[in-house]
């Protein structure tokens, strides 16, 4: 078992930045990928981002393109997300998880794990 715990999440303005923390802890194997999602209220799930284990491959959801940046450090077992020019539209709660497979993944269901999320406000 993996356990994942996001931090980072807060209220920012619309335009502002906010950087998300995932630690992962227990049985873990870094050379899975890692992916951010997001549920915004009253929405499905969305993906956000997704890196490889080797932390050389990423993609976005074409709504944070050119603004978020999704990182990680193996060392650390820690995944990031840098997101820039936040918008309103950004507001929902953020979750990191651990796919089942050791490349780049964008669909929740090749998913193994999930953290419990962080909440992030964007206001106008």
């Amino acid at each position: 078992q993996v356990q994942l715990e996001e931090s980072g999440g807060g209220s920012a303005q619309a335009g502002g930045s906010l950087r998300l923390s995932c630690v992962a802890s227990g049985d873990t194997d870094n050379r899975y990928a890692m992916n951010w999602f997001r549920q915004a209220p009253g929405k499905e799930r969305e993906f956000v981002a997704t890196i490889n284990g080797l932390g050389d491959s990423t993609d976005y959801a074409d709504s944070v393109k050119g603004r978020f940046t999704i990182s990680r450090d193996n060392g650390k077992n820690a995944l990031y997300l840098e997101m820039n020019d936040l918008k309103p539209e950004d507001t929902g709660v953020y979750y990191c998880a651990v796919a089942a497979t050791y490349f780049i993944a964008t669909r929740a269901a090749t998913m193994n794990y999930w953290g419990k999320g962080t909440l992030v406000t964007v206001s106008s």
